[in-house]
């Protein structure tokens, strides 16, 4: 199956622009993408990670349900997390042409300016190889459910190039 196929099958749903997977499980299968900064018709896609592995996914979204969004933002230092998103901006930034006129995507994690909006963005993003304090925090949370990072592969270099 290819990655757009099995991609689609994981979120249940087509996905919306242009993306690589730069995260897999040892069998292959695709954990995190990163997505174009913008869609086909030119909108800014703010989400440059996309957590789509269906064990981490699922994790993630019980720590979201006891309310770990606001409890990050409780533990964690308002610096660090604003750190974060500042480095995924500017990361999803190197990725748009300098020349580019028109809307750019904007904000931090997941389109988020301050604060935390979506711990499974943040654990892609750490997982994609950015330094990222509430993924970092999220995984801590996992417990028995840290066996869903088992085997992962490394994230593949960080490339500006991204596959229709």
């Amino acid at each position: 199956m290819d990655d757009r196929a099995r991609v689609e099958e994981l979120i249940g749903r087509p996905p919306r622009g242009a993306f690589d997977v730069v995260v897999r499980t040892a069998e292959g299968d695709p954990v995190v993408v990163r997505n174009a900064p913008f869609l086909g018709d030119g909108t800014p896609m703010p989400t440059r990670y996309y957590l789509v592995g269906t064990e981490l996914v699922r994790a993630v979204s019980r720590i979201e349900a006891i309310g770990g969004v606001r409890q990050s933002e409780a533990d964690l230092n308002p610096a660090e997390i604003a750190g974060a998103h500042a480095a995924y901006e500017a990361e999803r930034d190197t990725a748009i042409p300098a020349d580019h006129v028109g809307p750019r995507p904007s904000g931090g994690v997941g389109g988020t300016r301050q604060g935390v909006k979506c711990l499974h963005a943040h654990v892609a993003h750490l997982l994609a190889g950015g330094g990222d304090v509430v993924g970092e925090w999220t995984l801590a949370r996992l417990g028995n459910d840290r066996g869903t990072l088992d085997g992962l592969q490394p994230p593949a270099p960080h490339i500006n190039e991204v596959a229709p």
